[in-house]
């Protein structure tokens, strides 16, 4: 049998105390690096607030809708940023969508009532503008450039605590998430950097002070995962938002599901692609309608660029195609067909395919 001793005081003394046997030079050289390690840490994201928070606004809306009661009131909030001196502001179609007054709060205080500029539910994304010179603005970033592991920072006005800011890292590159129009967005950052309910809008900055991304979305029930939609497909929208309004986008009329061809079919015509879209529906009177597309036709490429989804062919339909002649390339049963098809201009503004 063994038996088991409390230790004594000196024993005692010797655990808590174990750390000041050290070398004195040795703890001196772990603090210092520490230290320094922490403010590096803490200037970048000073200096990044410091730089970005003057243009980070909040947008308060009020929206009419109608119930069985009547037609009542609604608010809601949200987080944007300046991005030009003039008063354009960014900020997330779902903050402003369907608004019928938005005011916007500056840093400073100074509120403002603001316009829509342009809308655009497929990307999330949208334009304000407020009466107002010589304001502080941000710059965009390339998204190109980043990198996993990249430290960010996010800033907005999350549950009306104005210009509240988070950091953390970028944890992926390159996600893809449905839009509330029912669209895919590319390239959506994701990141740790914490989110709540009135973020959206918000800027997420590198350690440079420069946009890379809007703040969009996060998962409710985790925790760390919050999405920012690239602040290159952000340049992109926001200037055509700017210019026309609207995104134009192309459509063919046709409803699709992805569905896998048989392997024989891709081995036989050595396709690059092993999934498809498959027509479900054709619309009448649509340009697919004349190209002579049917129910059960899989199109597989468009312009010779291979289709293996819906959301592929979302990202060939860009204005740019709307009144051009292109080629779209099916299976019909077990024939490859070549078809002439001019897209038409989306007629609603979440862009049909």
């Amino acid at each position: 049998m063994t038996t088991s001793t409390l230790p004594n005081r000196d024993s005692i003394a010797f655990l808590l105390n174990e750390s000041a046997e050290a070398p004195e030079q040795e703890r001196s050289l772990h603090s210092h690096d520490d230290a320094g390690l922490l403010d590096e840490y803490s200037r970048t994201i000073v200096s990044a607030a410091d730089r970005v928070g003057p243009a980070v606004v909040n947008i308060d809306i009020k929206q009419r809708l109608n119930s069985r009661r009547g037609p009542r009131e609604v608010g809601g909030s949200g987080s944007g940023f300046v991005i030009a001196p003039d008063g354009f502001i960014l900020t997330n179609s779902h903050v402003v969508h369907d608004a019928n007054q938005i005011a916007v709060s500056l840093s400073d205080g100074r509120e403002y009532p603001a316009q829509l500029i342009g809308d655009d539910p497929d990307t999330d994304l949208a334009v304000i503008r407020i009466d107002a010179p010589h304001l502080a603005h941000v710059r965009l970033a390339d998204s190109e450039n980043l990198r996993v592991g990249q430290v960010v920072i996010a800033i907005g006005n999350p549950l009306g605590f104005q210009t509240s800011v988070t950091a953390g890292v970028i944890s992926a590159l390159g996600r893809s998430m449905h839009a509330q129009s029912g669209r895919l967005i590319d390239n959506i950052i994701q990141t740790d950097a914490a989110l709540n309910p009135g973020n959206s809008g918000g800027p997420l900055v590198n350690s440079a002070g420069e946009v890379i991304g809007v703040n969009t979305a996060m998962i409710r029930p985790a925790q760390g995962i919050c999405f920012a939609i690239a602040s290159n497909t952000a340049k992109f929208v926001a200037g055509w938002l700017i210019k026309e309004g609207k995104i134009r986008r192309s459509y063919i009329g046709v409803a699709g599901q992805n569905v896998p061809i048989h392997r024989r079919i891709v081995r036989f015509y050595n396709l690059p692609v092993e999934t498809g879209v498959l027509v479900v529906s054709v619309e009448k009177n649509s340009p697919a309608e004349e190209a002579g597309l049917r129910e059960g036709d899989m199109i597989v490429a468009f312009n010779a660029k291979p289709i293996s989804s819906i959301h592929e062919l979302h990202k060939m339909l860009m204005g740019e195609q709307i009144g051009v002649r292109s080629e779209i390339t099916i299976v019909r049963h077990t024939e490859k067909l070549a078809l002439a098809i001019i897209p038409a201009e989306s007629p609603s503004p979440a862009g049909q395919k």
